[in-house]
């Protein structure tokens, strides 16, 4: 599996990195990564990592929920049950954003679950996704064609309400270019949703390199609150609001006991998601800081 080594900073193109830290791939091959820090912009991300051609392979698991609809283990048993509420907040939430209902691109719509809902609700829905296999299972539930990526002609011919893109950013290669995108096709007062986890969170530091959301080298990039604003600002795109999502602490805390321990510790997810929420709660100075956020993001 060949490896590309980047030499500039994805977001400021500078060329001095730091080593901020290893982390090894529980999912897949079990090999280690390192993600570095850009010394001028801060920006953390995994470095060297697999080139685009041969990423494919390192999502080739069956403990890659995203990618399937089975219910097998305990993990997938709680992300399932929990997708289904989730769906309905960010139903809700885009409802909130875009009136009347309009058009929505969904990026990386994995086997079609908000896709569906979305269209069910009355919005006219896009979705791509680059899995095969659950492209073809989002296709069948959404009952509509699922492109692979954002480069097909039909989608580029015109403009959205709201693009989506639930935890996928991450993911992707050409992330400046895929940013110009979201901007060039979002509609003058439509919304960009992205939703990333966030290193900067309790359960972050204290799982360290076993926490499961950095999860080399499928995630590319390791966005905080600072670097995505600098991020998005360079391509004329603001943050207006921040959202918490208040289940993957515990998720994420439940896949990085396994990971530290080899196997799930209930009791220490549950404690160590309830301190992440209580302490990345926002208030009086005190910025949103949960286990994932999500970025409400219009045009400047």
């Amino acid at each position: 599996m060949s490896l590309e080594t980047l030499d500039k900073c994805p977001v400021c193109q500078q060329s001095s990195f730091s080593n901020y830290l290893n982390v090894e791939d529980y999912t897949v091959s079990h090999k280690e990564f390192t993600i570095q820090q850009c010394n001028s912009c801060y920006f953390l991300f995994t470095n060297p990592r697999p080139s685009e051609a041969s990423i494919g392979a390192y999502y080739e698991s069956q403990d890659y929920i995203s990618h399937h609809d089975e219910a097998k283990d305990l993990m997938s048993k709680v992300y399932t049950s929990v997708r289904n509420h989730t769906i309905e907040q960010k139903v809700k939430l885009i409802n909130s954003l875009v009136k009347p209902k309009g058009t929505l691109l969904d990026i990386g719509c994995g086997t079609g679950n908000f896709l569906s809902a979305v269209k069910q609700d009355g919005w006219k829905t896009f979705g791509t996704e680059p899995d095969s296999g659950a492209r073809e299972v989002a296709a069948k539930r959404v009952g509509a064609t699922i492109f692979e990526g954002i480069t097909e002609e039909s989608l580029g011919a015109q403009q959205y309400d709201i693009i989506t893109m639930w935890h996928v950013l991450e993911h992707v290669h050409k992330l400046n270019e895929t940013i110009d995108w979201l901007q060039n096709h979002l509609k003058p007062n439509g919304r960009i949703i992205i939703a990333v986890p966030n290193p900067q969170s309790h359960d972050a530091a204290k799982y360290g390199r076993f926490w499961a959301a950095y999860d080399v080298p499928r995630h590319l990039y390791h966005f905080t609150r600072a670097t995505m604003k600098n991020l998005l600002q360079r391509h004329g795109l603001a943050v207006k609001k921040i959202l918490p999502m208040w289940f993957d602490s515990f998720y994420v805390s439940m896949l990085s006991t396994k990971y530290k321990s080899s196997k799930t510790n209930l009791v220490d997810s549950v404690v160590t998601g309830l301190q992440s929420n209580l302490k990345g709660r926002a208030g009086t100075n005190k910025e949103l800081n949960t286990s994932s956020l999500i970025y409400i993001i219009s045009k400047n």
